[in-house]
């Protein structure tokens, strides 16, 4: 399936929401710390309700501890499965992320709500393309896990859905 990555996400309530999602979707999410919250908050307990324990949720100390375990990971996975490409999203990016195929083992990153990814991650070489989502040319961003769920529900419905009902 495919991989979604949270970098330093800041808002409770938003990695609830996409926990929750993943839930649904059957997605990995990973996510990078440090966290703007605690995971024990309220908020995050809250918004995620009881969907934590149907969703595949891994947590890495930093953005190359992550990188090591899907390196490692995608060897160990099934032919049809490894991963291909890693997409960012950020304003800067020059692809809608419509214009992309996405495949079975990909990951999409997220970066932090209020200041978006890091500039080693945006130029880094493992990174295959910056994607963005078009709005009005004076807007800053859509609220994270709107963004999450816009580009995840695209990339399933390019792969017909699979395992959903």
């Amino acid at each position: 399936m495919l991989n979604i990555v949270l970098f330093e996400p800041e808002i409770p309530a938003n990695t609830g929401n996409i926990i929750r999602l993943s839930a649904n979707i059957g997605f990995t999410l990973h996510l990078i710390k440090p966290y703007g919250f605690t995971w024990d908050d309220k908020k995050l307990r809250r918004s995620k309700l009881d969907y934590e324990e149907f969703s595949q949720v891994k947590q890495h100390n930093n953005w190359d501890s992550y990188l090591l375990y899907l390196y490692n990971h995608s060897e160990s996975q099934s032919k049809n499965c490894v991963q291909r490409n890693i997409y960012a999203l950020t304003t800067k990016g020059k692809n809608k992320y419509t214009d992309i195929s996405f495949s079975l083992g990909d990951t999409i990153i997220f970066g932090p709500e209020t200041r978006g990814l890091h500039n080693i991650i945006l130029n880094s070489s493992s990174i295959t393309n910056l994607l963005r989502i078009p709005m009005k040319s004076k807007s800053r961003s859509l609220n994270l896990s709107n963004s999450v769920a816009i580009v995840c529900y695209e990339a399933m419905r390019q792969l017909e859905f699979p395992n959903l009902s």
